[in-house]
């Protein structure tokens, strides 16, 4: 009984594992936003985000989000971290994966956020997002464009 005492006293004392920052909504929505051409929509009554008017995220409630992805992936995914991805009956069937904000790691999210977007974005948001920044060029008076000349009224 006396050991198991300073085992409890000792863990208490020891200090707590160093826990990454849970991710919010706020944090989805941050980074969904960044992505080109993205806009927040609700969808079934919580945020949603899409590109080139198609879903790729939304929130599912306040610990999980919902992020499209291949059916392989979404495996591939399942099965390396089950702490961090599910599947409910609901989503069996729809290249979906449930992702737990609780467990999830920022630079995980970012990626999975990007790939979804590349997979709904339309072509042409694709390459404007692939353009390289025009380059801003000092602003220079305008010239004055020559009067026309008229030609003479035909009344009759």
């Amino acid at each position: 009984m006396a050991t198991r005492r300073k085992t409890v006293k000792a863990a208490a004392k020891a200090k707590p594992a160093k826990r990454k920052a849970r991710l919010t909504v706020d944090d989805v929505r941050e980074l969904a936003l960044a992505l080109p051409a993205t806009e927040e929509r609700p969808s079934y009554g919580t945020p949603g985000f899409r590109v080139s008017d198609t879903l790729f995220a939304r929130v599912l409630d306040e610990d999980s989000i919902v992020i499209k992805v291949d059916f392989d992936h979404r495996e591939a995914l399942l099965q390396s971290k089950p702490d961090v991805f599910r599947v409910t009956p609901h989503y069996q069937d729809w290249p979906m994966v449930i992702v737990q904000l609780t467990t999830v790691d920022r630079p995980l999210l970012q990626s999975l956020l990007k790939e979804a977007w590349r997979r709904c974005a339309s072509s042409k948001v694709l390459k404007a997002s692939q353009a390289p920044e025009p380059e801003v060029k000092p602003a220079r008076a305008a010239k004055k464009a020559p009067a026309r000349k008229r030609s003479p009224s035909r009344r009759a």
